[in-house]
């Protein structure tokens, strides 16, 4: 049995089905029981509890044969970070001190936004510095994951077997809240004729499951090193080509062209007064116009050498995550 958390979000859920297609059991982390859907047609246990609910936790990580944490909390932009930094660094530390009580193999889920920013021209991997390329946007949710496996790395010093697994931007079905696929249900709500200037690098959550479980796999025969870091990343696209791409399958007109210097200073104006007048941080922040402005680009080879790490092909992962969207999620 395997313990999880974060199974009712995308990547966690795919996990769990994963396991399941392999006849291995879970114990899910939830926080309310019978989440609605998300299990129905599968054989799982679920925990309920929460990151800073230890006791739930101890228990069953004491009788699992590993655990995978995928919980996290996405907030793009520049407050919510003492609620970030409890739940993505805190939460990681709390699971990890419980693995390391009971000398139980984990795979943290990280973030390529908590490692080195590519380029254009040099898409990073995992060995070049965090600092890289003029850094990361210093944004809630980069911070916060950054800390988080940071907490872990530092458990691993003291004994913790762990994997550190960092996905790029996925797609795919079973994403039942939505996470990424809400971007997908926002270019087919409408017409949009600017898009982000930046990139990001496409994955198929089922190829970043297999690459977790294969993680696991490998850290508990000593295959691969505790404390090793994996990109999990995929095909390194434009916004513009991405967006293209989603709204066609949506029967939508796609961007005319990335955004200019001009909507992007309109768009942190916006967000700057929201935030003056004491208004929430919305989706046009700064933190994200910035973050959307760059090439998060990366370089997956360590993954398909040590973990038989498969990309699939883009349009393949498109077309589910459409069809996933379109059962599930309002595009109109």
């Amino acid at each position: 049995m395997y313990f999880v958390t974060g199974g009712t979000g995308l990547l966690g859920n795919a996990i769990v089905r994963r396991l399941s297609s392999e006849g291995e059991t879970s114990a899910v982390l939830v926080r309310q029981p019978d989440p609605p859907d998300v299990f129905d047609d599968l054989d799982i246990e679920q925990v309920v509890g929460d990151l800073d609910d230890t006791d739930a936790m101890d228990a069953a990580i004491a009788r699992s044969d590993g655990v995978f944490h995928s919980a996290g909390l996405i907030h793009i932009g520049f407050s919510r970070r003492e609620e970030s930094m409890r739940f993505n660094r805190d939460g990681a530390a709390a699971v990890a001190d419980l693995c390391l009580k009971y000398d139980k193999p984990m795979v943290h889920i990280g973030s390529v936004n908590a490692t080195a920013i590519g380029t254009i021209d040099q898409p990073s991997n995992e060995t070049m510095p965090f600092e890289a390329n003029g850094g990361q946007v210093d944004s809630s949710y980069v911070a916060s994951k950054k800390a988080g496996v940071d907490a872990v790395l530092e458990r691993v010093d003291r004994g913790l077997r762990c994997v550190v697994i960092q996905p790029g931007f996925m797609l795919g079905p079973y994403d039942w809240k939505p996470s990424s696929g809400r971007m997908m249900v926002e270019v087919q709500k409408a017409w949009r004729p600017l898009c982000p200037s930046g990139g990001c690098s496409v994955c198929d959550v089922r190829d970043v499951a297999d690459g977790c479980v294969a993680a696991m796999r490998k850290l508990i025969s000593g295959e691969i090193p505790s404390g090793r870091q994996y990109n999990l990343a995929g095909h390194n696209w434009t916004y513009f080509r991405l967006w293209t791409e989603m709204a066609r399958r949506g029967d939508r007109r796609g961007p005319l062209k990335p955004m200019g210097v001009v909507p992007k200073t309109i768009g942190r104006a916006i967000g700057g007064v929201r935030s003056m007048i004491g208004l929430p941080e919305n989706d046009i922040n700064s933190a994200g116009i910035a973050m959307s402005s760059q090439y998060h680009w990366h370089d997956s080879q360590r993954a398909i050498d040590e973990l038989g790490y498969r990309i699939r092909p883009a349009a393949e992962t498109l077309d589910d995550a459409h069809r996933w969207i379109t059962q599930h999620h309002a595009t109109s």
